[in-house]
């Protein structure tokens, strides 16, 4: 399987203003061909009988060499990949946009314009050399790490890209599976807001609230970034301590949904967790800060790759499945208020955390389906395996 690699940069001031100007060349890409194809839009929508082609990324290029280079000789001091690749991204783009869907049935949005300091990235090709802790970027030359790499490498694209006032390159490469040895078959898993994660086994796993923990000194970096004079450099010195804290939070979590699906699909033969309506969830004001601060998407994301990197079976259980409102001893379905956080079976009178109860119901709706199946799923069976 291919997985990514991502680590930070080690640089001097001549290698940061580098890479500025490679970021600054492939966002002047962008916006330039963004603009031209919204021309050709509006021309097309104004003149229906003699519409324009709509250019392709090749023709986007031509266009480019043509046109933009001459009259601005400062894309030739930075790698000529950077350019391409950004208008390799807008055409792909606007192929989304005009025909994918995303998962709400609704279609892609249309491409923006990008903003000098906000999500900076570029793309390099070409012979890229993989050491210890350093690495050869075409144009660029030989860059320092903080940690080790992978060895035995040859990459054939990389991309750069900045948080805040720090730079990241990241490259993808082919790894075999390690299966390793699992402590537990089957394992259900219930996302909550208090608890972050609860398993069929009782393990928790705290949600550490990363926003919310840190909304009281953004407020007030945001507050004082705001009085400073547009333009000047303590306005710019204030923006970059949001940044710093937007990075550190998206940090917390990040490392807190690697460490969980690591230790899931490591110790488990089976992971099952529920097809959850996200979207519909964040439709609730009283919920949706704290529904968006648990990052749900990536959790699946993770679970999904490192399921098949070790060896482990991630089974979703349909969203309709009420495993909150089923008692997992007796299996009595019974109304529960969203405030009700202990499971009280009107039927065989047991008491059980709510969310241990709906992790326990996920095992147990695994187990049956594979049983009465004889190990193959139904075809109306509420489980999809990843």
């Amino acid at each position: 399987m291919r997985i990514s690699f991502k680590t930070e940069l080690k640089l001097n001031n001549y290698q940061r203003t580098q890479l500025a100007r490679h970021a600054g060349v492939a966002r002047h890409a962008w916006n330039w061909g963004l603009d031209l194809c919204k021309k050709i839009l509006d021309y097309n929508r104004e003149n229906p009988t003699e519409k324009l082609r709509f250019p392709s990324a090749i023709d986007l290029h031509k266009f480019l060499v043509k046109w933009v280079k001459v009259e601005n000789p400062w894309y030739y001091e930075v790698s000529k990949t950077s350019p391409q690749y950004a208008l390799r991204y807008l055409a792909s783009a606007f192929s989304d946009f005009f025909r994918k869907k995303t998962a709400n049935g609704r279609r892609v949005g249309f491409p923006r314009f990008k903003r000098k300091g906000q999500h900076d990235s570029f793309t390099l090709e070409g012979t890229i050399k993989v050491e210890h802790r350093w690495l050869q970027l075409p144009k660029i030359g030989v860059v320092k790490t903080y940690e080790r790499l992978p060895q035995g490498l040859t990459p054939k694209t990389a991309i750069i890209s900045r948080t805040a006032d720090r730079w990241f390159v990241s490259f993808s490469y082919e790894v075999e599976p390690n299966t390793t040895a699992k402590l537990v078959g089957v394992c259900g898993v219930d996302l909550g807001i208090k608890t972050l994660a609860t398993l069929s086994t009782g393990a928790t796993f705290p949600n550490p609230q990363p926003y919310r923990q840190s909304q009281s000194r953004l407020a007030r970096l945001q507050k004082a970034a705001s009085r400073k004079v547009k333009g000047s450099n303590n306005r710019q010195k204030a923006n970059l301590k949001v940044a710093k804290q937007h990075a550190k939070t998206a940090n917390i979590r990040k490392d807190t949904l690697n460490k969980l699906t690591t230790h899931l699909a490591k110790n488990h033969s089976q992971v099952v967790i529920e097809d959850l309506n996200v979207s519909g969830m964040l439709s609730n004001h009283c919920l949706a800060k704290s529904i968006a601060d648990l990052g749900m998407y990536e959790f699946r994301r993770q679970l999904t790759y490192k399921c098949e990197l070790y060896g482990s079976e991630l089974i979703t259980v349909g969203r309709f499945f009420p495993s909150s409102k089923t008692c997992s001893c007796c299996g009595h379905i019974q109304d529960m208020l969203l405030k009700e956080r202990v499971f009280n079976c009107q039927q065989c009178n047991i008491t059980i955390d709510r969310d241990l109860n709906a992790a326990r119901n996920l095992e147990h709706q695994a187990l049956s389906c594979r049983t009465q199946t004889g190990g193959n799923l139904p075809f109306d069976a509420p489980l999809i395996v990843a």
